[in-house]
């Protein structure tokens, strides 16, 4: 296996800047996504890794090589894309001997490699079958197969999921994890879902308009968002955001907003005196805004008053739509909570999770 460096890469459609001076050193063996909403240049990043579109300006190297004049056929790499791209004429076996064939393997070595793949996904039973014959689940099996068998520097996975069901998703995303840890691989994986992007990554990079907005491990970048977009981006539900005042009354400090005054924690009011009197954005996610009828009060817990505009159960918990004045926002609360619609409930509010980020930049206090 081998790292993968891109240095000041960018990419340009005509006046359309796709990427733009993209900077990423993607370890030996690692699981790295690339996560972010669609238009926002991680495909194209991967693209680029793979060959299939041109650098505009920049450096990309797998292991010490350049590779910017390199086909994608001599990169060493191999990509699993989102339409699985399997030869619908060709049973399991042939689609996934098909590289090896190419390259002129000897046809032992063509037989041991597609088994020893077929055991590791499970799907031996399946090689004298016709892509038709295949439930989606199977088909990308076979992708990824395709993919091992040429054991490759790095693998390079474009949305391969998103074709699946829900239910079928969250099996394959641990299958596909398990595997990465199995083959020790250096993987590169672009997806639009951050629930996946969390569960399945050693370190996420969050992209957008073309550029990466922070890059981590996926509980840092939870907790510690760089800037209100990767707050807002990853989480689900996600985070809530009020414009507020910061004051200061008798030493202490305080967010004022259209309807709520919320004492900041003792622990974070050095962090945020240099904010005094300004105006900023606060963001607390559902899950840290409780119903004080069902929950009662926490340590650093704030009170303020909504309205329920909708109920959504789900099971483990309920999602409450809420109003305050203009303010629209969503709690996760205990499902045993008495909360109805057009009801006005009181919530506490753990203010140890609270972020502030300032109004003109975006940018985390």
């Amino acid at each position: 296996m081998a790292e993968i460096k891109l240095t000041n890469v960018v990419k340009r459609f005509g006046k359309v800047t796709a990427v733009e001076q993209v900077n990423l050193l993607i370890q030996d063996k690692e699981f790295l996504v690339l996560v972010g909403p669609s238009g926002c240049g991680k495909t194209t990043t991967l693209r680029m890794i793979a060959g299939l579109e041109d650098l505009t300006e920049g450096e990309i190297y797998i292991g010490n090589r350049k590779v910017n004049d390199v086909s994608p056929k001599d990169r060493d790499i191999a990509m699993v894309f989102q339409n699985y791209a399997l030869y619908p004429h060709m049973n399991v076996y042939k689609n996934m001997a098909f590289g090896l064939r190419l390259r002129k393997f000897p046809t032992e070595e063509i037989f041991r490699r597609v088994r020893e793949s077929a055991k590791i996904l499970g799907i031996e039973e399946l090689l004298e079958r016709k892509p038709k014959e295949l439930s989606g689940g199977q088909r990308q099996r076979v992708a990824m197969g395709r993919a091992i068998v040429r054991k490759p520097q790095a693998f390079l996975f474009d949305e391969p999921l998103s074709n699946l069901d829900a239910k079928l998703r969250v099996q394959m995303r641990g299958e596909l994890k398990k595997l990465h840890d199995r083959l020790e691989t250096t993987s590169v994986y672009v997806t639009h879902d951050q629930i996946e992007a969390m569960t399945i990554a050693d370190r996420i990079v969050v992209m957008d308009k073309g550029c990466i907005m922070q890059m981590g491990h996926p509980l840092e970048v939870y907790n510690h968002p760089k800037n209100q977009f990767v707050a807002g981006f990853i989480g689900s539900p996600a985070m809530n955001f009020f414009e507020t005042h910061i004051l200061e009354e008798s030493g202490e400090l305080y967010l004022q907003g259209e309807t709520f005054k919320l004492l900041i924690p003792k622990n974070l009011q050095q962090r945020y005196r240099a904010g005094k009197d300004q105006t900023a954005i606060w963001g607390i996610r559902p899950e840290h805004i409780y119903d004080k009828e069902s929950t009662g009060s926490i340590p650093g817990g704030e009170s303020m008053r909504a309205t329920v505009e909708l109920v959504e159960p789900v099971g483990s918990e309920v999602i409450l739509l809420l109003s305050s004045g203009s303010d629209q926002f969503s709690a996760c609360v205990d499902p045993k909570t008495k909360a109805r619609m057009h009801d006005e409930i009181e919530l506490t509010v753990d203010m140890n999770h609270m972020h502030l980020f300032s109004k003109s930049t975006g940018e985390a206090l």
